[in-house]
Order: C-alpha cells, then structure tokens, then sequence
C-alpha cells in the first residue's frame, strides 16, 4: 500500500467523526426551561437529588449547598454515606441539621457480586418517595436551576437522560484528557439514530447525571440490573432500552459542573477503572483504534515526521493529510468554544488520543492477566472476566 492510499484512509477515518460531531453538535442542546410552576402547571415537579458518597468530605458540603438551592422543584436530597473513612457523614449530619429536606443514610456492607457505587444508586433509590430521580456524583455541582430543565425534559416523553456537565480541568492532565469525553461522544455516536432507534448499542450516558423516571427505573432492573458493572454512564441507559424505555441526552455544560479528577495519577487510574467496559472492550478495541489513530494521530505524525522518515510525498498526499489534520482539529475547536474545554487538549489533540488508547491497552492487558480492577479502595473483577 503506498503512502497515497494510506492518506486517503486517514481522511476517511478523520472525516468521518468530524462530519458526525458536526451534524450532532447541532442535535446536542441545552435542556429546556420550563420556568417553573404557572397557572397552567401549578405543581412543581417532584425530584429526588441521590449522592452517592464514599470519602467525599472534600466535595460533598458545596454537593449539597448546590443540590439543596435548587428552584422550581419539589425537592429532597438523599445522601448514602458508603462506608466513608472520613468526615463524610459529619459533614452530611450537620447540614442535615439546618434542612430537613436533607436526610443522610448509613451504608450496608457491600453484598457479593455489586459494585459500590451501584449498590449505593440502588439503595438510594429505594428510600427516595418523588417521582424523578436524579442521581448526581458528589464532585458534580448543579446550578439553582438545574433539576427544574432537567424535570421539563422528562416531561417530553424520555425515561432517561444524561448529559456531560462542564468539566473543570486544572493539571495538564486533566486538560489534555477529560475534554475527550465530548469528541468521542459527539463523534462516534450518531445521535439522530439514538432517538430514532431503541436499540441498545445507542445507549449512552455521563455516569456523573442521570435522571430518571422512578417507576421506569425499578421496572427496567435500574442499577441492580447493573451491579457488577463500573460503568454505569454507558450501562444504565442500555438496561432502559432494553426494557423498553427511553433515553436520551441532553448538553448539560451549563446546568452543572465536575471537577473529576485532580492530577496524573487520578486521570490515569479513572480512566482505566472502566476502560473495558466501553472504547477498551476486546470486542471493540482494534476497530477503535484504527480509527482513532489512523484518523486523529497518525495524519499529523505523517506530516510532521515526513522529513525525519523521509518519506516522498506527494502534492496530493499532503493536500489528503492536511485536510485529515483539519479534519481532526475542526471538533476539537468547536467543543472548546461551545462547551468551554482549556485549548491544550485542542492544541495536543493528536497527543491526547494516542495516551488514551495507551490507557485502554493497558487496561485490556491488566484486566486479561491480573483479573483485578479497584476503585476507591475496594477491588473488582475485572469487567472481560465478570461478564465472561
């Protein structure tokens, strides 16, 4: 194959996600406002804010100072203390206090067989009495009107959604990899077939949000139909499919924020929790990455490297891989601006997609040999074994 071919399947593999990140970014909008309670609608939505926490004593008080501001609802928050190790529960407690609307809940063992975030999901469930649950990660931040839009979307006919809240980044890390969570959502799942389709390979979700319907959820299995799994973000909105249900997604950059890692190690550990749950899959992995290198990286190593490679290209070889390194970039300038990501993912773009692949190796090398994954302290079965 000569360096002429292996330029036009770069372009294809870069033209392709751009062209979908493009046409979806115009799918992927805010959620609606309703603005609240009228004449017409007198009540206000009934919604149950469930916070997992599990040595938060750092995030949970301004969880709750957020959670607790919401407007437009009726409104409880639920908070299951997970065995904390910390002040978690103090804190809690003494916000409590001062809200009953804010009630805390100690944590059981972890029963064979479950995850401890889904445990924690499925027993906060149990215990909420509104009809819409929205379950929110301790690290997420809701704005005042947050569950107010997020109940208005449910009133359109969903059973589930999820959106992406604004992703704060600090460390270079961060900011060279957690702005990819959008470039592979945008430009790998094809939204318009998502809502025309119940089909669950189009399910997918952001693990930090969800809100859900709770009779939808309880008849769908919710998360104990999931127990096992770390990756609720992609898991959950297939078990709703599956049951018959629908899901969807919503840009939630301006309804809340995350802050979910805080340095190299956090990203890197994170990352590869449940690598093999989603890109990093044994099923999945090679196609993925041949797309994503030969579409994001290997145009710009081509020509970059050309002169130490010494590789003769063409005029139109390098019209093909300058339109392909366009190609790459165009989404990732496009989601800095519109979903206010730092310009160093954009600028090492190509750097961010080969790092995260070399996550999801060794992911899928790490869960094949060791059988091992862990997370807050408590280790796993690896996903390929558990559900092999």
């Amino acid at each position: 194959m000569g360096i002429a071919h292996i330029a036009l399947l770069c372009l294809v593999a870069a033209a392709i996600p751009c062209g979908l990140f493009l046409w979806n970014v115009l799918l992927y909008r805010p959620a609606r406002d309703s603005g609240g309670a009228s004449s017409e609608t007198p009540e206000r939505p009934g919604v149950s804010i469930l916070i997992p926490a599990r040595n938060e004593e750092e995030n949970i008080r301004q969880a709750l100072e957020c959670a607790l501001a919401g407007e437009g609802v009726d409104l409880e928050v639920l908070v299951l203390d997970d065995e904390s190790e910390d002040r978690t529960a103090e804190i809690v407690a003494e916000i409590a206090r001062g809200d009953s609307r804010l009630s805390l809940h100690a944590g059981e063992s972890l029963p064979p067989g479950w995850c401890g975030k889904q445990f924690a999901c499925h027993s906060l469930a149990r215990k909420a009495t509104k009809p819409l649950l929205l379950f929110i990660d301790a690290d997420v931040r809701l704005s005042r009107d947050a569950a107010r839009r997020l109940a208005a979307e449910m009133q359109t006919g969903r059973d589930l959604i999820s959106g992406v809240p604004r992703q704060i980044t600090e460390t270079w890390s961060e900011k060279l990899l957690i702005p990819l969570i959008h470039f592979l959502l945008l430009g790998y799942l094809p939204l318009w077939a998502m809502r025309r389709s119940q089909s669950k390979g189009f399910g997918a979700g952001c693990g930090q949000l969800f809100m859900a319907r709770r009779d939808a959820y309880f008849q769908a299995g919710g998360h104990e139909a999931i127990k096992s799994t770390l990756h609720d973000g992609l898991r959950l909105p297939k078990t709703f499919r599956e049951a018959g249900y629908i899901t969807d997604l919503v840009d939630a950059t301006d309804i809340a924020s995350c802050r979910l890692y805080h340095n190299a190690r956090e990203v890197w550990n994170g990352l590869m929790k449940n690598a093999t749950e989603g890109l990093g899959a044994p099923a999945v992995i090679v196609p993925m990455t041949l797309l994503l290198l030969g579409g994001q990286v290997l145009p710009f190593v081509l020509l970059a490297l050309s002169p130490v490679l010494n590789l003769s290209l063409s005029a139109g070889s390098v019209a093909i891989l300058v339109v392909a390194v366009t190609c790459g970039y165009l989404p990732r300038v496009i989601a800095a601006w519109r979903y206010r990501q730092s310009p160093v993912s954009v600028i090492f773009h190509p750097l961010a997609v080969a790092v995260l692949e070399l996550i999801q190796w060794t992911a899928l090398v790490r869960d094949l040999f060791s059988g091992k994954s862990s997370w807050k302290g408590r280790s796993y079965p690896a996903a390929i074994k558990a559900s092999s």
